[in-house]
């Protein structure tokens, strides 16, 4: 393998980064997750929780569309919050930020047997033990396992093969979708739309899942050094990604609104699916739908995938982590190490079966919202400290944005805590939490031992590359 941690190639469009950010944001989730957001909250607070969560993160993608272009290079907001707040800050982003990739990545090794059981009923095979009330089998844990492996060998073989399949699983995903819509609301009914609302703490807990279900968008940061696009049609491409999938979203919880009864939505293990057979009154149209998440689910697990070797290897390559990491395949330019450390971790999720689905979202969605608290802390210094860096995509009210996304950010945090009725489960979804932190630390404290104190004077050049010299020019000069 070549050592060398710099020779990313540029080889991204814009239909194959669009395909990236779009697919990691839909993923499984619309069709294991919408008649769950309906129980919660309602039909019709489902679609306000989640346009409510959306300002939120949609701010931030504000933030992102404007960094991203002006510093774009792999890692993302590991840069930005080096350059806006410091080291430490940008390992605890960066950290953060794979917990939540990582926790994507688990989630789709654990719902693709799900999927392939409601497609396929017998392969349910020999049950192995039983955790919170749901079986555990063989088949299930070969499956998630298998595809997890598989994902694994795909980004072996470099970002050109896995961005395809990218795009190629995202385009008919979509078009499966558009025939769901158009179906579910030519034959609808009304009535099926009640009840409209819940209760407050129905609502809140929907909304605390939306930054899960956005968690996408931010992948475009890490693929930055491999996009070949003019800078300015980066931000835009951020933002177009974010307003699809919100559209994308609200029609699913709409359309599933209008196909089923309150009754069948509450006895369905998968409520798009049995909305889809509704619609065209044909079991045979739920198993295209369920089809269609089947590549949901390959799309955003390969997105994320990406997404979290990326930032494993900017993170080796700012000596935040072991140097291995950082380190290419000589032909497919392929971060090897960083791919293992997601791959084998990720084929264990499926021992923990379904009980851990709703674990990882909220788990994933606390680590993603510290993340954003961290960026937008970052952008609002990054522009106090450094006036005129160049952006290509520039914000016309930047200092607005920047603080509504820290407001935001923060208030969506505090619902995660003990006092709030949407706070994080006891033990499982803290235990994620509190141990994945606890890793974090012990990080921190091996690698300070561990560094130079030459490497830590040139950790700077390390994280930005030539960048250095951009934000030298950009400082105010001092009278």
């Amino acid at each position: 393998m070549n050592s060398s941690p710099s020779h990313l190639q540029k080889i991204l469009g814009r239909r194959e980064v669009l395909g990236i950010a779009f697919g990691a944001m839909i993923g499984w989730s619309w069709v294991v997750l919408s008649g769950e957001m309906i129980i919660r909250a309602g039909t019709i607070g489902s679609l306000l929780s989640l346009l409510l969560g959306a300002v939120m993160v949609l701010l931030v993608g504000l933030t992102y569309a404007e960094l991203t272009p002006a510093l774009s290079r792999a890692g993302g907001e590991l840069i930005f919050t080096f350059v806006g707040i410091g080291p430490r800050a940008s390992f605890l982003c960066g950290w953060a930020l794979v917990l939540a990739y990582f926790s994507v990545c688990a989630f789709e090794a654990v719902a693709l047997p799900l999927v392939a059981q409601y497609m396929f009923p017998n392969l349910q095979s020999e049950h192995l033990y039983t955790l919170q009330g749901w079986d555990i089998s063989w088949g299930q844990i070969l499956l998630g396992s298998g595809g997890a492996l598989v994902i694994g060998i795909v980004n072996y073989f470099g970002l050109r093969l896995a961005s395809f399949l990218q795009w190629l699983a995202s385009l008919l995903m979509l078009l499966v979708g558009l025939s769901f819509f158009g179906a579910g609301n030519l034959n609808g009914e009304w009535g099926n739309l009640t009840p409209h609302f819940t209760n407050w703490n129905g609502f809140f807990n929907v909304v605390i899942m939306t930054p899960f279900l956005f968690l996408g968008f931010d992948v475009i940061p890490q693929l930055a050094e491999e996009i070949k696009l003019p800078a300015a049609s980066i931000g835009k491409l951020i933002l177009f990604s974010l307003l699809l999938a919100l559209g994308w979203y609200e029609l699913v919880q709409w359309t599933v609104g209008l196909s089923l009864s309150a009754e069948i939505r509450a006895s369905s293990d998968l409520a798009t699916a049995d909305a889809m057979t509704a619609a065209y009154n044909s079991p045979l149209a739920g198993q295209l739908l369920v089809s269609a998440g089947l590549l949901g689910i390959i799309t955003s697990w390969n997105a994320f995938f990406i997404g979290a070797t990326r930032l494993i290897f900017a993170m080796s390559r700012a000596k935040m982590l072991p140097s291995i990491f950082c380190k290419l395949h000589p032909r497919y330019k392929s971060p090897i190490a960083a791919i293992i450390l997601m791959t084998v971790p990720t084929m264990l999720a499926p021992f923990i079966g379904r009980p851990s689905l709703v674990w990882l979202v909220d788990a994933g969605s606390a680590a993603a919202v510290v993340g954003y608290i961290f960026v937008a802390i970052s952008f609002l210094a990054i522009h106090k400290k450094y006036p005129l860096l160049p952006r290509p995509y520039q914000l016309a009210a930047p200092r607005l944005v920047g603080i509504l996304a820290l407001l935001s950010t923060i208030s969506f945090g505090l619902l995660y805590l003990p006092w709030s009725p949407s706070a994080l489960v006891w033990p499982y979804e803290w235990a994620i939490v509190l141990g994945w932190s606890t890793l974090g630390a012990l990080l921190v404290l091996i690698r300070g031992k561990q560094l130079s104190k030459r490497d830590k004077e040139d950790q700077k050049s390390y994280i930005l590359g030539n960048y250095e010299h951009v934000l030298l020019a950009s400082t105010p000069k001092k009278n």
